[in-house]
């Protein structure tokens, strides 16, 4: 057996335990199969599957021990031990059962103690890789809170906890300073495992952040009183949100809003000042259509398409409501769309009455075209029966001509 520490040994594991998170009966196994594979390397016996190391937490000391198979005739010395052998170490053993036999040597040398060292931190790292793979499994599609450390091309890395996240530029906000200290709330978007620590992967930019947001604020949604339907955003710019109230003598925008405005106010300031729309959702296309262009004003909503492959819908608004339910580069539209799943075609009261009234004017054009084809054929008929009446005339007078010849003749 080899001392390797006493009960200071049970000190530094339950340190490390603390400091890294890796529990000392994962510490331990893994200081054991760091002194199999020392001994190993020491004895040139890569293959030996009957070894084992065994620590004693209480007087610090640490032994290689093989294990053997008692038996009469010893065939293989590797793995046998004789029946008399065995006697010898414990006199109640029987044939057929195994013994420990402790093979430590006295030195196991520099480069066994360097594979001794090896082993042990690879261990140690395996450990805590699977102990952040595990957590940040569990915390994959929630909200976390971090402090951000540095920014590099043009990635923010972010510290979570045990690990640093990385927030790719297309997960940033437009225009958004992150200053290197500050604590910022981000998503956690994927985790991917590696060889070292895994890479975790996170958002400020992802609609769910704002989904996470009223989920704190807003205690009728953590209820389940209140339920989030859809959310549409443009990370920085703005956000349309569809709620629904499950008890009717709850309104879900009123809960939302909160007294005086105190609930959403403090998920803008979480979002720098992002516009947000909370839209009532409903069942009926029309209704939830009208609702999620607000605040423009709707004339009406006609369904041109309703069916599994396709949803359109022909919005009309007021004249001077056109540009507000577009927006800004249409941003107000495509939030509704992706809010809805519909594509709305919108037009003004104007711009549908001049299309109306260029439809109107099409369709007399189109009848006077069929009555000139219906002319033709009314003229293509009378020359036909005109020539009919002409081949049949013809035919007469050669009769009148025939039957003259003849009576002349007969004469």
């Amino acid at each position: 057996m080899i001392k390797i520490g006493g009960g200071n040994l049970n000190e530094a594991l339950e340190e490390l335990e603390r400091e890294r998170g890796i529990s000392k009966d994962v510490l331990v196994s893994s200081l054991c199969d760091a002194m199999v594979a020392a001994y190993k390397k020491h004895m040139r016996n890569k293959e030996a599957t009957n070894i084992e190391a065994i620590l004693d937490e209480q007087s610090g000391e640490i032994g290689v021990f093989s294990t053997k198979s008692v038996v009469k005739k010893v065939e293989d010395d590797e793995t046998q031990i004789s029946l008399a052998e065995a006697k010898e170490i414990d006199e109640d053993v029987e044939e057929g059962d195994e013994v420990k036999l402790e093979v430590t040597p006295e030195q196991f040398g520099r480069i066994a103690a360097q594979a001794a060292k090896q082993v042990l931190t690879q261990r140690i790292r395996e450990a805590e890789r699977n102990l952040v793979l595990n957590e940040f499994l569990d915390k994959k599609g929630t909200l976390t809170t971090g402090i951000i450390q540095r920014v590099e091309n043009r990635n923010v890395i972010v510290n979570i906890g045990k690990t640093d996240a990385i927030m790719p530029q297309k997960e940033q906000i437009p225009g958004e300073y992150y200053k290197p200290g500050n604590r910022i709330r981000v998503f956690v978007l994927n985790v991917k495992e590696t060889t070292r620590l895994p890479q975790v992967i996170v958002s400020h930019a992802h609609a769910e952040i704002v989904r996470e947001l009223f989920e704190l604020e807003v205690p009728e949604i953590e209820d389940g009183i209140v339920e989030i339907k859809s959310i549409s955003r443009e990370a920085g710019y703005r956000t349309k949100i569809a709620v629904w109230s499950n008890d009717p003598e709850v309104d879900s925008v009123g809960a939302c809003i909160g007294p005086r405005g105190s609930r959403i106010q403090t998920i803008v300031s979480e979002l720098k000042n992002e516009k947000i729309d909370i839209v009532r959702y409903s069942d009926d296309p029309v209704e939830y259509i009208v609702n999620a262009l607000s605040p423009a004003r709707v004339v009406s909503v006609d369904i041109m398409a309703d069916d599994e492959n396709a949803h359109e819908a022909m919005v009309v608004v007021p004249d001077d409501q056109l540009s507000l339910a577009i927006g800004r580069e249409g941003q107000n539209v495509r939030l509704a769309h992706k809010l809805t799943g519909w594509k709305i075609d919108i037009k003004s009261v104007t711009q549908m009455e001049k299309a109306e009234a260029a439809q109107t004017y099409e369709e007399p054009e189109e009848i006077v075209e069929d009555d000139f084809e219906h002319e033709d054929e009314l003229q293509q008929e009378i020359e036909e029966e005109m020539n009919q009446q002409a081949y049949d005339e013809e035919d007469i007078q050669h009769d009148e001509v025939v039957e003259e010849e003849d009576t002349e003749s007969e004469e």
